[in-house]
């Protein structure tokens, strides 16, 4: 999983923080909280995850628990792929 949180870490720096400086995003910081995906954000990370990772992502799977912060990415496609 370590090999996918850093794919998504840059998939996430490269797209949505593009170096804005300040303190770096840690694993389990929120995505929100920290202003780093807005609502269409969001829609962003969910196309990427499906063309990337050959995923589908249900409209009761667009929760927090699954997508607010790499850990909860992370775990979310490992399951989807498991």
């Amino acid at each position: 999983m370590s090999d996918l949180k850093a794919q998504l870490r840059r998939y996430v720096e490269d797209n949505f923080i593009m170096g804005a400086g300040g303190p770096a995003l840690g694993d389990g910081d929120s995505f929100l909280e920290h202003h780093v995906l807005d609502s269409t954000g969001f829609l962003e990370l969910i196309a990427h995850l499906e063309e990337t990772y050959g995923i589908k992502v249900g409209d009761d799977e667009m929760v927090p628990e699954n997508l607010d912060s790499l850990d909860a990415v992370a775990a979310y496609v490992t399951r989807k792929r498991g």
